[in-house]
Formats: C-alpha cells, sequence, structure tokens
C-alpha cells in the first residue's frame, strides 16, 4: 500500500489538451485543499487498441505526454499504468479499489466521458457513486468547447494531419509538440547552405501533414526559430522514408544525440520537387524569411 495520498486525475491525456487541463487544474486545487499530493493515472497504451481492435495515431510519445503533464499541466507525479488485455479484462470495482488502497487516493477527478474496467463499465457516474460510498471526493469535469466543438484528442488529431496548426494549438492550449533525439541525415542541406538536424515521428505518433512549417526548436542551450520539413525529400531520392528536417536560424553547432523538442506553429507550404539543387535553396531562402516574419508579427519566437 502506497502511504502517500492523492488526489488523482484519471484519463489519457493524449495532447494534454485544454480538456485534460481543465481536469488537471481541479486536481491541483484539490490536493491544496486535502493538503496531499496532487497525480495523474495515464496509460502507456490507448485502450482502443484493445477495446475495439484499432490503432490510434497519438499526437505524442509517453515521454511527450509525461513532459506536458508536468510543464503544462503542473503535476510531477504521473502514474503510468501498462495497459493491455489482461488490465481491460479487469473490473472496474477492482481497478477503484486499486487506486484508493494501492496508490493512497482520496479524491478523483475525471471527465463525464472517462470509463474505466471490463467493457467500460466503469463510467463516471459509476465511479462517482462507488467515492461517496467508500469514503473518497470526487469531481466530474464537464468537456471544453471552443465555438461549439468540444475539444477533444481525437477532433485535434485531425487538425495535425491536415498541417492547421494554428487551430490544433487553440485546443491545445499550447504549439502541437514533437520530441526526439538528432540522428544522422543525408547532409544535403548542408550542401546547399541550410543546415538542418534529423528528426523523427516517434512510433505509433500521428505525422503531421507533408509540407513545410514555422516551428520553433527547444535546445539543451535554449529556444530557436527554424523552418521544419515534413516530408520524403521529393527533390532527392530517399525512398519515400518520411523525415523531419529543420533548419534553425541562427545557430551552429552540432546536435547529434543531442534530445530536443519540435513545436509546430504555421503551415507554410506543400513539400514539392525542385528541378534543381540551386531553385530549392532558393525556397529555403523565402521560407526563412516567412518564418522570421511569422514570429516577428506573433512574438512567439
Amino acid at each position: 500500500m502506497d502511504e502517500v495520498k492523492r488526489v488523482i486525475a484519471l484519463g489519457f491525456f493524449d495532447g494534454v489538451h485544454l480538456g485534460h487541463q481543465a481536469l488537471m487544474r481541479r486536481t491541483v486545487e484539490r490536493a491544496a485543499e486535502y493538503g496531499v499530493r496532487p497525480s495523474v493515472i495515464s496509460f502507456d497504451t490507448h485502450p482502443d487498441i484493445f477495446v475495439r481492435g484499432v490503432d490510434v495515431p497519438l499526437l505524442g510519445s509517453v515521454a511527450d505526454r509525461r513532459d506536458l503533464i508536468s510543464r503544462i499541466g503542473g503535476i510531477d507525479d504521473i502514474i503510468m499504468i501498462h495497459f493491455d488485455r489482461r488490465f481491460m479484462q479487469t473490473p472496474w470495482e477492482e481497478f477503484a479499489a486499486s487506486v484508493k488502497n494501492d496508490m493512497g487516493a482520496v479524491h478523483l477527478v475525471m471527465g463525464r466521458d472517462f470509463c474505466c474496467g471490463w467493457r467500460g463499465e466503469g463510467t463516471s457516474v459509476r465511479l462517482a457513486a462507488w467515492c461517496a460510498e467508500n469514503g473518497l471526493g470526487c469531481d466530474i469535469v464537464d468537456e471544453v468547447r471552443i465555438d461549439g466543438v468540444i475539444v477533444s484528442s481525437t477532433y485535434i488529431r485531425g487538425l495535425v494531419a491536415e498541417g492547421d496548426m494554428e487551430r490544433a494549438a487553440r485546443y491545445l492550449g499550447h504549439p502541437h509538440t514533437l520530441t526526439d533525439t538528432v540522428g544522422y541525415g543525408y547532409k544535403i542541406g548542408r550542401s546547399i547552405g541550410a543546415p538542418t538536424i534529423n528528426t523523427r515521428v516517434p512510433e505509433g505518433v500521428i505525422a503531421p501533414r507533408r509540407g513545410v512549417y514555422a516551428t520553433r526548436v527547444w535546445l539543451p542551450e535554449g529556444v530557436k526559430s527554424a523552418v521544419t520539413n515534413v516530408g520524403v525529400r521529393p527533390t532527392f531520392e530517399n525512398g519515400g522514408q518520411l523525415t523531419i528536417e529543420s533548419n534553425i536560424l541562427d545557430f551552429e553547432g552540432n546536435l547529434y544525440g543531442s534530445q530536443v523538442r519540435l513545436e509546430f506553429y504555421r503551415y507554410l507550404r506543400e513539400e514539392k520537387r525542385f528541378p534543381s539543387s540551386d531553385a530549392l535553396a532558393a525556397q529555403i531562402r523565402s521560407d526563412i524569411e516567412a518564418t522570421r516574419a511569422y514570429f516577428s508579427e506573433t512574438q512567439a519566437g
């Protein structure tokens, strides 16, 4: 039994959007009232993979989710549960009892559409009744709406797939984020005067629409504006493999092996094949100017 007492927010928290942030704010407030630790329970694998047998390309990796819950939500105590077929078949009452007895919950916070346990029978209403019967407090937090649209990870995934990063940021409450370790590329950017860092879309994470974006890159030493291409580099054959290449503005240095956080702000143009490396270099210079102008206007960079 965990001796630490907690107020626990329940959910998957993919993307840590404004709806999730409402849950976490309530969790932090309740924890302060009780004088206990605010906490989040999430899962390493999306339940729908087992429950519905469908793949769910996520907005971020587990590492990104942890970072956002801490950095945006202000909660560092994150309990990540392994979700598999066995866990899926756990009766919801057993899960609730474990949260109370093994994780020290004194109060639960969840969205109205939260459910848990075998066949999703542990609805928010049933969990609230269970809490009342077992001496726990409980808050059910209503969904957040923007322009009449419910803020949801599913809706935001569609925006990211379309490249609409500005609208995605409105629903997320922060820029869409991907974190990865810088790897080795083909050094083609360097050969045309526009060196890039190469990162990947993490496994199981949705790929943004192919094209060029105004981005920011968080480096170990600080943040820089960048021009980022998501695509297959059609001007230079690479076997159709999706790459993320970021030309960091006003930066020189070796970042191989460094972990960087990439934030997407605006879709600038489609990826296209250029007749020559000189034509591509000229377009990159134009993209750099467009990126500088965007961040100058928004003061985001």
